[in-house]
């Protein structure tokens, strides 16, 4: 047992130890920095002992935070301050704004940045500076900053320092409520873009395409049923919610290179004047989670895909990750999302299996095939405009240019103005003729191709492939898309 000596010596020992790791903490603690007395002041509480909650955010939503915070100032100059420094804040934590041993942080002035708020529109931003809040009658500094792809920052952030921190949550909680509501991307035709660091520099504002429904060359019936599809669904979703019917919509447009599949998307862009749009094509279509974030979000929505057999066919990695990822973005919406996808292909069977394996992900499949005689006339036609051409010139023109696109008419009229022009002339049925008789000769062959020219033993954009299943049955794509796409021997 101890005696009252050994327990005298007992607590003098521990007061000792209490008293050194109080002297040992002041030693350690850092100065505040001007940034951090002013941040003190406002807070109340010493900085140093406020832990700093971060909420990074895509850049293309830089906007959209800095019109929520300037709602949350509530309009007050002095709510609003800067940092001067070097460029050391770039890589600084906001602890080290707040109090640092080897660097005194200043106020300075606030740094901005322009920021595209719309296709022909921007707004001044805040890159770098300090908001000093005051959210249901408690205190809150909040450090924004833009990305900086360069010093490693490839997404926008926000630090929120608050001594209460169910408070700091509330607070973050309205943020993105206004970042929503307040949100410069909605009803937007937006795409995606790499920054020149290799990141993703995040969305971009594009025009709305002004594509009348008479500037889209068909056969009959088949833009409405696109059209329907897309469009019609939107418009009647509380009829079909409350019938317990999906919005959600998958659509895919295939056929030929230069059919009028990316006409009629510009067709169902011009339709849908308050819609998000996301545009995906090539490389961007990596960037598909983002554009299905973009269109869960801001509802009623379209997502783009072009060319989307390009990613199926990617063959540096089996199977392909992204189209996987693409199948993944079209299943990870719940049913009653008002949003639609709408893909195109100029090779359907690479992309049959992995849709048929995934049922439902597609719900319309329609085939823009090469224009038939009626369609190539009316092609001709609008693209021979006010040109003074007969109207028995052109359907001869038309009746002769078999398996030929609007691509083709187009350079058809164009070279039959030059041909004039070089005669010294107006246009006449002769040039139209002379015209036609050079683009269809051996020797253009492949102008031909390449102006969407088919001919009729060439594949039409719809390939039969072998390929072996994993039961080791042999599976063949038929075309055109049906609901049997597949048989297995």
């Amino acid at each position: 047992m101890l005696d009252d000596a050994d327990r005298s010596l007992m607590l003098a020992l521990t007061r000792y130890l209490e008293h050194a790791n109080e002297l040992a903490g002041r030693e350690t603690r850092t100065e505040l920095t001007p940034i951090g007395l002013r941040v003190r002041d406002h807070l109340g509480v010493d900085p140093q002992t406020v832990p700093v909650v971060t909420e990074e955010i895509a850049d293309h939503r830089l906007v959209d935070a800095d019109i929520a915070l300037e709602e949350l100032s509530g309009g007050d100059p002095d709510a609003l301050v800067g940092i001067a420094g070097d460029d050391g804040r770039f890589h600084s934590s906001m602890s080290e704004f707040i109090a640092h041993a080897a660097s005194r942080w200043s106020i300075g002035p606030v740094s901005y940045a322009a920021r595209a708020s719309g296709p022909d529109t921007t707004r001044r931003v805040v890159s770098f500076g300090l908001w000093l809040l005051t959210f249901d009658g408690t205190p809150l500094a909040v450090l924004q900053r833009a990305a900086k792809p360069e010093y490693g920052r490839s997404r926008a952030t926000l630090e929120v320092l608050c001594a209460d921190q169910d408070r700091a949550t509330a607070f973050l909680g309205r943020l993105r409520t206004l970042m929503i509501e307040r949100s410069v991307l909605r009803g937007q035709v937006l795409s995606f873009t790499r920054s020149e660091y290799g990141s993703d520099a995040g969305a971009t504002f594009l025009r709305r395409p002004d594509v009348g429904a008479g500037d889209v060359v068909l056969p009959d019936g088949l833009l409405d049923e696109v059209v329907a599809h897309v469009v019609g669904i939107g418009e009647q979703r509380d009829a079909l919610l409350a019938a317990g019917q999906h919005l959600k919509r998958g659509v895919l447009l295939y056929g030929p290179p230069g059919t009028g599949k990316t006409l009629t998307i510009r067709h169902l862009l011009t339709r849908t004047p308050a819609v998000t749009a996301v545009l995906l094509t090539g490389s961007s279509i990596a960037a598909i989670g983002a554009a299905a974030e973009i269109a869960r979000t801001f509802q009623p929505s379209i997502v783009v895909l072009e060319d989307i057999d390009l990613v199926a066919m990617e063959r540096s990695a089996s199977p392909q990750p992204l189209l996987f990822e693409v199948l993944d973005a079209l299943d990870g919406l719940d049913g009653d999302a008002d949003v639609a996808f709408v893909m195109t292909t100029n090779r359907v069977s690479v992309l049959e299996r992995a849709l048929a394996d995934r049922p439902g992900r597609v719900d319309l499949a329609v085939e823009v095939p090469l224009p038939a005689l009626p369609e190539r006339t009316r092609l001709f036609r609008r693209y021979a405009g006010s040109l003074p051409f007969s109207d028995q010139a052109i359907d001869d023109a038309a009746e002769r240019a078999e398996d030929t696109t609007g691509s083709f008419a187009k350079e058809l009229m164009r070279r039959s103005v030059l041909g004039a022009a070089m005669r010294g002339a107006e246009p006449a049925d002769e040039d139209l003729a002379a015209a036609l008789e050079s683009l269809l000769t051996a020797r253009s062959s492949l102008t031909r191709k390449l102006l969407g020219t088919r001919d009729g033993d060439e594949d039409q954009g719809v390939d039969v492939e072998d390929d072996e299943s994993d039961d080791g049955g042999v599976w063949t794509a038929y075309a055109p898309l049906s609901d049997t796409m597949f048989t297995t021997d």
